[in-house]
């Protein structure tokens, strides 16, 4: 069966003063099935977001195809991408922000079917206010009225008012309280399953990410270092960097650990900038496990030699090797010798 949505080598620059640029997204690749998660991971700054605004076509491509149905989208204008965009939409982080605070609510989410000249729009309304857990009464109300996690549940109304077959949510519950964030995530989940969405979940998040994912993509510097299934990339996770972002995640004393080690990986240097790009993989300036031939050449995203016929993909010349012991703490402790200050276990941490 074909992709609903098939990415292939997407790049997007921007202009960095003089002859320079920033490489956002460096030939990114993948697919997306019908009701199918894509779960994107990464630091801030490494394109996640410019990810989602590209396949949204928010922003244009400097190069690559965005295939939804066989269409590429890279290159439609006009009338034709506004009907395409009917198909794919998007949820962004500041619910608040991102809805006009002199609007009702009825006026913010049938807004799209003004937009398009969807017919029956109060009845629309009134039936996606149902969807998203809000009562009808929401509907003459203002934005500031409600919370956060109301606020989001507008946006997502407003989002699947013209029926999309993709979701793209970007950092949808990383501005909420945990307690909120849970309440969105499980409503993510029964609208997938009500509807069929398809979504592509970005968060800086490994553990949200997982909870809502059948596939993840570890992002750095816009390229994909990692794609798995959701299970396996936490049961063993391959690159270096996927393995630094989960020893950051917070866990219980004496929890259960899983991709092998209880230990924290704390990594070298700062996060870094997209328009000074290092040569050969981009990640070994930080990387715990670099050798001479990471400092030339670039290791392409394909499956590890060990399981060549996984569905799971890294971009390291060394797949799955552990840390050395004088880069590893155990417990979150961190000896002083190791690490010159704490903002660097910080910087690492996604969570």
């Amino acid at each position: 069966m074909s992709p609903l949505l098939s990415v292939v080598d997407l790049v997007k620059h921007y202009p960095a003063g003089g002859a320079g640029k920033v490489l956002a997204l460096d030939g990114i690749s993948f697919d997306l099935a019908e009701g199918e998660v894509l779960g994107v991971v990464g630091e801030s700054g490494c394109g996640k977001s410019t990810l989602g605004r590209t396949v949204m076509r928010l922003a244009r491509p400097t190069s690559g195809r965005i295939l939804y149905r066989g269409t590429d989208l890279a290159g439609l204008k006009g009338r034709a991408l506004k009907a395409a965009r009917a198909d794919i939409q998007m949820v962004f982080q500041d619910p608040f922000g991102s809805l006009n605070p002199r609007h009702s609510v009825a006026t913010i989410v049938g807004e799209p079917l003004v937009v398009h000249g969807r017919p029956d729009r109060e009845k629309r309304v009134r039936e996606l206010l149902d969807l998203v857990g809000l009562p009808q009464a929401a509907a003459s109300r203002l934005p500031h009225e409600f919370s956060g996690g109301q606020r989001q549940r507008i946006a997502i109304a407003r989002a699947l008012a013209l029926s999309p077959k993709i979701i793209v949510a970007d950092e949808a519950v990383s501005a909420l309280d945990v307690s909120i964030q849970s309440q969105i995530i499980n409503l993510f989940a029964d609208l997938r399953r009500e509807l069929g969405l398809s979504m592509i979940f970005i968060s800086h998040d490994l553990s949200v990410v997982r909870h809502v994912s059948d596939r993840i993509a570890v992002m750095y510097f816009g390229k994909f270092v990692e794609t798995a299934p959701a299970e396996d990339l936490f049961r063993a996770p391959l690159h270096p960097y996927t393995r630094a972002l989960m020893s950051a995640i917070p866990r219980l004393p004496g929890s259960a650990s899983e991709g092998g080690s209880r230990q924290r990986i704390v990594l070298k240097g700062d996060v870094p900038n997209l328009a000074l790009r290092p040569e050969g993989c981009l990640f070994h300036p930080r990387c715990y496990v670099m050798r001479e031939i990471c400092r030339h050449e670039a290791p392409a995203l394909l499956p590890p030699d060990a399981e060549p016929a996984t569905t799971r993909l890294c971009a390291c010349h060394f797949p799955g090797e552990g840390p050395p012991a004088e880069v590893e703490t155990r417990d979150g402790q961190t000896p002083a010798s190791q690490t010159p200050d704490s903002q660097t276990a910080e910087k690492t941490s996604v969570s």
